[in-house]
């Protein structure tokens, strides 16, 4: 069931709610297109969070009913890719609960973690990421230099000399 903003939104007051701790989520992928209305809804919610909020957003997901497939990551890293620490600074602000802050992953911070991946729905958000914020591609590769990728590496550095290549 594809999710669109305002549903997130009723997700997270429900969480709120019941939140005891002061909670930040960066928003990454398509939760964070969505949220920065770069495409209409998401398939499922990706969340980053400081290591230290995860703990209380992980109680949340347990203990309050949902249906949602829900993945989180701390501290930058989002799938096999991690951001640099400024990650969280470069995220906007989309809106503030009583102790939840929701955030957004900066466009190309999104951009260079699909890259990661980088199946037909990652091509598709980078490239909708690329035309609609007008990204160029120096700072791609410019960013990229400073993720890690988990996984090999020549993998990652494939993938984003196939995105230069092809994308732009």
């Amino acid at each position: 069931m594809p999710l669109d903003k305002s549903t997130l939104f009723n997700l997270l007051k429900n969480f709120d709610e019941e939140a005891t701790k002061k909670i930040i989520l960066v928003a990454v992928g398509g939760t964070a297109m969505t949220l920065l209305d770069l495409k209409t809804s998401t398939i499922d919610i990706d969340f980053t969070l400081p290591h230290d909020h995860k703990p209380e957003f992980d109680r949340l997901c347990t203990e309050i009913p949902h249906g949602f497939k829900i993945d989180v990551w701390s501290d930058g890293s989002i799938f096999c890719t991690t951001l640099p620490d400024d990650y969280l600074n470069r995220s906007s602000n989309i809106k503030n609960f009583e102790k939840i802050t929701l955030r957004a992953l900066h466009p190309v911070d999104i951009v260079v973690t699909k890259i990661g991946r980088l199946d037909e729905r990652d091509v598709q958000d980078i490239k909708e990421c690329i035309k609609r914020c007008n990204i160029q591609k120096e700072e791609i590769k410019k960013r990229a230099a400073s993720v890690i990728f988990v996984s090999k590496e020549e993998d990652y550095q494939y993938n984003l000399q196939w995105v230069i290549e092809n994308l732009f």
